[in-house]
């Protein structure tokens, strides 16, 4: 998450010039958010999506598996939306090294 948010943090006034808002939604809490806006120095908006209700609605919240242990979380991905609010493209299992470029070069085309 660090790699991701640093990366589209610096990126961020070229999304803006392009009229595009950044959204980072989790389920970790306000508090939670906030520290990590600081510390990573994040100008986008960071939602608390606490109870996972936005994470259910689009179909990320699932089955992960790490070192051999499953357990739920939220799968790694972005939606790009149109200013009407219809999704045009769905980046799923999301490396985070690149991805803002990637994300940008999306909006471009």
């Amino acid at each position: 998450m660090y790699t991701e948010a640093a990366e589209f943090a610096r990126d961020y006034k070229k999304f803006k010039s392009a009229g595009i808002e950044i959204i980072g939604i989790s389920p970790d809490d306000e508090e939670s958010h906030k520290k990590f806006g600081e510390k990573m120095s994040v100008p986008f908006i960071l939602l608390a999506d606490t109870e996972k209700d936005v994470a259910k609605k689009f179909g990320v919240w699932g089955k992960k598996q790490f070192m051999g242990r499953e357990y739920m979380g939220v799968n790694r991905t972005t939606f790009l939306v149109d200013e009407k609010g219809k999704i045009f493209k769905v980046f799923e299992k999301v490396k985070p090294a690149g991805h803002a470029q990637e994300v940008l070069e999306a909006f471009k085309a």
